[in-house]
């Protein structure tokens, strides 16, 4: 073979030796883990790890993720002993009824045995103060003999009661804590638009901090028959026995209400307390050990068509007087009965439960004014808003 011959061939190893060396250098350049999270592949840059949580994780980006961290450590379980007086056992099992002979015979053989009934319940409540202030419904811890607090952390204290307030289902307990307690913050509930997401966490059949997710189905709900004084949200939220008291929380976290009820007979229909009605509870209750309220005197009703057609005016166009009760504010300041009253402070009024809501929230001693309607003619008078007797 000639020199140039052999001179073509060493030059073409030459040539696929570096080619394949070349290959080698550029699959190994793509495929090499980065360690400083900016390395470049073509171009390219190569993202870092993804920041990690508390869990090893991925740091979550959905937003109820971050609701339940953030607010789960504030919601705690309730639970109660209510020991009350009962039927005697010879009333629960007589098998003959009140026969004079198997009465006496019954009576003897469970004589002494114990004539009390202990009872449980379990439901939520939020943490409103650091120091241990907790807020709940009434119903959970009505006539409760023992409460006890369960946390997020699984420790448990003996909760105390502050104050209640039945008429708002609204209640608030103590307990003693050494710690500074994780708190939740408390939004605007008058702000709430029908279509937003709603959050409800609580205890749904002793199920430990239950997430469950809807949106806010109405608001200003009356007439629902839980409470005297009802506002409520409406959510489609799953709420389920042992939710009450939990809270109602918006996309940010914040408490948009006390989840309080549920109809029984559909499927998503609850009810929660807005917090801006509780919050002023609350405040009484830690403040004073009760609720004040305004109070005017008046026994109030929604028109009839026969008597706005009377009146001159629509059917919700005023509340009408149907009572004016001796030595009240409303006597004072000359209401009578039969007065049509249009609006306070300027504000139409067309429901007997918003005016009651309004006088109710008012400070004592408040001058409020009124526009009402008597015989046929406008008129304004002005009120001094008392304190409704505890009675």
């Amino acid at each position: 073979m000639s020199n140039s011959r052999w001179f073509k061939v060493l030059t073409l190893a030459l040539y696929a030796l570096a080619f394949f060396s070349l290959g080698i250098y550029v699959h190994g350049a793509l495929t090499r883990p980065s360690t400083t999270g900016s390395s470049l592949a073509g171009g390219v840059p190569v993202p870092s790890p993804p920041p990690t949580s508390k869990g090893g994780g991925a740091a979550p980006e959905n937003p109820f993720v971050r609701v339940a961290e953030m607010v789960t450590p504030a919601v705690v379980n309730i639970s109660t002993v209510t020991t009350g007086k009962g039927r005697t056992p010879t009333e629960q099992f007589r098998p003959f009824g009140n026969d004079p002979f198997f009465r006496d015979f019954f009576d003897r053989f469970f004589e002494g045995m114990p004539r009390r009934r202990r009872q449980t319940s379990l439901g939520s409540g939020l943490i409103i103060d650091k120091s241990g202030l907790i807020l709940t419904n009434n119903h959970v811890i009505k006539d409760a003999d023992e409460i006890t607090v369960k946390f997020a952390n699984n420790k448990e204290a003996k909760g105390k009661i502050v104050g209640t307030d039945p008429k708002t289902d609204l209640a608030v307990i103590r307990v003693s804590t050494t710690e500074d307690l994780p708190v939740v913050a408390l939004g605007n509930s008058d702000a709430l638009h029908v279509g937003e997401w709603a959050i409800a966490i609580g205890n749904p059949f002793g199920l430990d901090h239950t997430l469950t997710v809807g949106v806010i189905s109405a608001t200003g709900r009356s007439e629902v028959g839980i409470a005297a004084y009802e506002n409520f949200i409406q959510t489609d939220a799953s709420i389920n026995p042992g939710n009450s008291g939990g809270p109602l929380l918006n996309i940010r976290g914040e408490v948009i209400g006390i989840n309080t009820a549920i109809v029984a007979s559909g499927q998503g229909i609850g009810f929660a307390i807005p917090v801006n009605m509780a919050r002023k509870v609350m405040e009484d209750l830690v403040r004073k050990g009760k609720v004040t309220r305004g109070w005017l005197g008046v026994g109030i009703q929604s028109l009839t068509p026969e008597l706005a057609k009377s009146f001159g005016v629509g059917a919700d166009e005023g509340i009408l007087v149907n009572q004016v009760m001796p030595k009240s504010p409303a006597e004072a300041a000359g209401l009578k009965t039969g007065d049509l009253i249009l609006s306070v402070d300027g504000k139409p009024v067309k429901d007997p439960r918003e005016l009651q809501r309004i006088i109710g929230d008012a400070e004592i001693g408040k001058s409020i004014e009124f526009t009402i309607l008597r015989d046929k003619a406008r008129q304004t008078v002005k009120v001094h808003v008392g304190e409704m007797p505890a009675s």
